[in-house]
């Protein structure tokens, strides 16, 4: 039986473009204290970590950041249990792939050994078309207005109304790649950025630079380039492998409806149909054979069983599937981390992409229970 000297330690590992905590700004909300809840629910002591990951860069070396927080607070004792979201649940696999090695890390395969569970999360195990646009120059462009977006209207709540609009205008005409939309790209990144403190824009800034530095990732995390990274990884005997698993409500003329008259939530649900039509190219050959049990769970959950067009709006539902499905819900891909809209929560959930998920807090608990149940082997896996 573990005891209170050696508490469970969770590592919550961010995904693509993801930030552990930016100026007080946080990539997962409420989730530590939610699995927290669950653990204390089962009589087990935790303690929960967010790894300070590299935004755009190779997993290998998002796997090295992993091992950095390990020898920060995993101590000498203790479970370790690994939550990526999105790409952070590929660097969880490639970290306990047996045989993986870092430069200067002989330490590695002594915490390799203490990972009890992996559960990756709307992870991109087959990649995502979405990452082939991110590697044009406009969209490594766009990526760093993206980028600075989601981290606007989670400190603000929302984005400037007329940045909303001219940046769903921008996606609305993809094809539109040089002249004066370069310079708007940079009219509208500089308007946001002009709106934080000094201090936390040095923050923001030197964190968007490693975005434009070095973008390994991308490369890695297309439907062809991923092949390459699968047929190098491989599952550690004794580890759980476990994966939630996400589908965004297809974007059309009923949600445009549906989303109403006010300008804001339009132009940022026309952010959304821009990210989930690229997200749609995903070719039929890229998708994987689900075995029985993971087909059941996804059909029983979703109501039929998806195509490879399905998506959370950045990746397809059925490039998710890895492992024992834990859970499976109709949710954009933020939602998950707890990036949806629920201001009366305290402190509230902020959300600025209007993608008509109706994902909520119940929504949310349902969710990361059944990843701490998953974590502290107090439930069989389901996904009803």
């Amino acid at each position: 039986m573990t005891t209170r000297s050696a508490p469970h330690h969770i590592f919550l590992i961010p995904g693509f473009f993801g930030f552990a905590n930016l100026g007080g700004l946080f990539y997962f909300m409420h989730v530590a204290e939610w699995l927290e809840h669950v653990f204390a629910q089962a009589g087990l002591p935790v303690t929960v970590h967010r790894v300070p990951t590299l935004p755009t860069a190779s997993i290998e070396a998002r796997a090295g950041r992993i091992l950095a927080a390990l020898r920060d607070h995993a101590g000498d004792r203790g479970p370790i249990h690994l939550v990526g979201h999105s790409t952070g649940g590929l660097d969880a696999r490639l970290f306990t792939t047996p045989g993986f090695t870092l430069p200067d890390a002989p330490d590695l395969e002594a915490y390799v050994r203490r990972v009890r569970t992996v559960v990756t999360v709307a992870t991109p195990h087959y990649g995502t078309p979405l990452a082939s646009f991110f590697r044009s120059i406009f969209g490594q462009q766009m990526l760093r207005l993206l980028s600075l977006t989601t981290i606007y209207a989670l400190r603000y709540g929302k984005l400037p109304i007329g940045v909303a609009l001219k940046l769903g205008g921008l996606l609305a005409r993809l094809d539109d790649h040089l002249g004066m939309t370069n310079t708007l790209i940079d009219q509208l990144y500089g308007k946001l950025l002009g709106d934080f403190t000094v201090d936390r824009r040095e923050a923001i800034t030197d964190f968007l630079g490693l975005v434009r530095t070095d973008q390994s990732l991308l490369t890695q995390l297309t439907p062809e380039g991923i092949a390459t990274f699968n047929a190098s990884t491989e599952q550690r005997p004794g580890v759980r492998y476990g994966s939630v698993v996400t589908a965004a409500r297809p974007p059309g003329l009923v949600s445009i409806v549906e989303t109403g008259l006010d300008p804001y939530a339009q132009a940022t649900h026309a952010i959304y149909r821009a990210l989930h039509h690229m997200t749609s190219r995903m070719a039929p050959g890229h998708v994987p054979l689900l075995d029985d049990t993971q087909r059941a769970a996804v059909e029983a959950a979703l109501g039929r069983f998806p195509d490879a067009r399905t998506n959370d709006g950045v990746v397809p539902t059925l490039s998710q599937v890895w492992g024992e499905v834990i859970h499976v819900d109709r949710a954009d891909h933020l939602d998950v981390v707890g990036h949806f809209d629920d201001r009366r929560h305290e402190p509230p959930h902020i959300d600025w992409l209007h993608t008509g998920s109706g994902f909520r807090r119940p929504a949310f608990e349902r969710l990361w229970t059944r990843v701490g149940d998953y974590l502290t082997g107090a439930a069989v896996p389901r996904a009803a």
